[in-house]
Formats: C-alpha cells, structure tokens, sequence
C-alpha cells in the first residue's frame, strides 16, 4: 500500500496538502508525498509504502508495521488513491534574444555589477527573453540541465516562471569550491545585488554558496522549509551554517522564522535581512548612493 493512499484511509487527519499533488503530514512538514513516492527531506529518509513510513518514521519493527497495516485492511478495505505523474515536467523556456541590452540596462539601474552581470551571461544562467524583453533567471539541476526560470519584466512590475518551471532547482550559484556557508535570498535580483557589495569591497563573492528561493509565502504552520532550501541543502551536505537575507517585510520574517525553527537544531543559521529598505536590492542602492555623496563631496 503507498503511504498517500495509507494515509486518506486510515489517518487524514494527519495529511495535509502543500500544493497540487504534493501533500505532507501535520508532523512533518519537511515530509513530502508526490507521484507515488515519499521523502523525509529533513532526515534524508525515503520511500515508497507505507510499510517503509511505519518503521523508519512512526518507529515500528517490521511485524508491528505489517500487523497495523492488515488490521486496519480488514476493518476497512482501502480506496486506492493513485496520484497522477508530475515527476517529470517540461521546461519551456522563452526564445533568446540575440543580444541583452534591455536586460543589462534595467540590471544596471538596479545596481547590479557589470562583472556580477558578465558572469552570469557567461554561464548561461542569465539571458533576455522574447518577445517580451524579460530578463531570464535559470536554475540547473545536477546535470546542468536547465529546470527553472524566473521572468522579471525590463519594463514595469512583471513577474513570473517560465512554464515547467521546478521550485526545487531555483536560481543559485554555487562556490568554486566546496563551502560550508549558504546565503539564502528571496529572488535572483537579491542575490545578484549581495554578489555585487561583495565585489565592489573586493572580496571573493564566489568563496560561499549562493542561492535564490523563487520567492516565499506566508504560511500559518511552522517549520516550514522552502523546497529549494531543501533540495540544495541535500545536494550539498558539507553545508552547516545559513546566512539568511530574507525580505524586511512580514513574509519575508515569516519565512524567516519558519527557517530557524524548521532548520536551527542542525544548522547555525544567522539573520541578516537589508538594513535599510525592504529587501537586498534596497540595500545595495543605498550603498551606492552613499558611494554617490562621499565622491561628490570630495570634488
């Protein structure tokens, strides 16, 4: 019996749904169901039945977990819930411009470096889409191929994912090397405005990890810990300190908030939101401006 199914029949009061066909239970939020499968994202645990939930979450010996399932059969045959494919899902990225400008000038105006920029048009992580205009932020899985993309508009408010897009696989940039320190940040602007301050002050910006969450929400259960969070973390597991630059808003406390509780008993995580404004683009335009004043009071 799959644990989805285990679950609608015998203990729904501990199911809860997260998003379309991706559900997790009332104790563990960081334990996700989807597509037939189950992963405890916060214990690295995994698998398929609910045989396998009763011993190695619930703690049942083998013959205790089969006898719980055969009893609970035969005073109540199950409905089979079969949760429908969206294992693999189809990125469809907007058709490349043949040139930048629009998206390098509307990054400019928001601080961001020309050599922060230069990187990552390098490295195919940033590019200007059509027909639109927009400046496409893209997130790789572990082979590099490309499974997330941001859309924010050059012109106007815009803001949006390419359709397909995983969450899982956010816009991040990893160290060079192996690195023990992850900066987390609500969107690829933010990240790209930290990456810029670190620069200016001449310091190495890729000695640390990187990584964009897609955005955040607001939610009424604690714990909660974003999905791209999860997956990166589990990707790199050298990782034990979170240096978060969330939004000075209230989602972005929120999250926060949710971070510290859902992560703090096994990593060091620090709270560094912007200083000044609401979030880490704020930030690095007050610091040029205060750049701006210093050199314009020294003429």
């Amino acid at each position: 019996m799959d644990l989805l199914t285990y679950l609608r029949n015998y203990e729904p009061g501990k199911l809860v749904k997260v998003a379309n066909g991706t559900y997790c239970t009332r104790e563990h939020d960081s334990l996700k169901i989807s597509n037939g499968k189950w992963y405890w994202f916060s214990r690295s645990i995994g698998g398929t039945s609910a045989l396998d939930y009763l011993i190695h979450v619930k703690g049942y010996s083998l013959p205790g977990a089969v006898e719980v399932i055969l009893g609970r059969s035969l005073e109540k045959p199950p409905v089979s819930y079969k949760q429908p494919d969206r294992s693999v899902k189809t990125l469809l990225l907007p058709q490349r411009n043949d040139n930048s400008r629009k998206v390098t000038t509307y990054l400019r105006t928001r601080g961001i470096h020309p050599a922060i920029l230069d990187f990552c048009y390098r490295n195919n992580l940033l590019y200007e889409g059509m027909p639109y205009h927009n400046a496409v932020f893209i997130g790789y899985d572990e082979n590099h191929s490309p499974k997330y993309a941001a859309l924010r508009g050059t012109v106007g408010n815009y803001k949006g994912e390419a359709s397909g897009s995983d969450k899982q696989y956010s816009f991040n940039i990893p160290a060079m090397g192996k690195a023990e320190t992850v900066h987390v940040f609500e969107s690829a602007i933010d990240l790209l405005s930290y990456a810029s301050t670190e620069y200016m002050a001449g310091r190495n910006w890729r000695r640390e990890h990187l990584l964009s969450l897609a955005g955040v929400f607001k939610t009424a259960r604690p714990d909660v810990v974003p999905v791209a969070l999860q997956r990166f973390l589990k990707a790199h597991p050298e990782t034990h300190t979170l240096n978060l630059h969330l939004d000075a808003d209230e989602v972005g406390r929120g999250a926060t908030a949710g971070i510290l509780s859902g992560l703090g008993d096994r990593y060091t995580i620090t709270d560094n939101p912007p200083k000044h404004g609401k979030d880490m683009n704020d930030e690095l335009r007050y610091q040029l401006a205060k750049i701006k004043r210093k050199e314009n009071q020294t003429r």
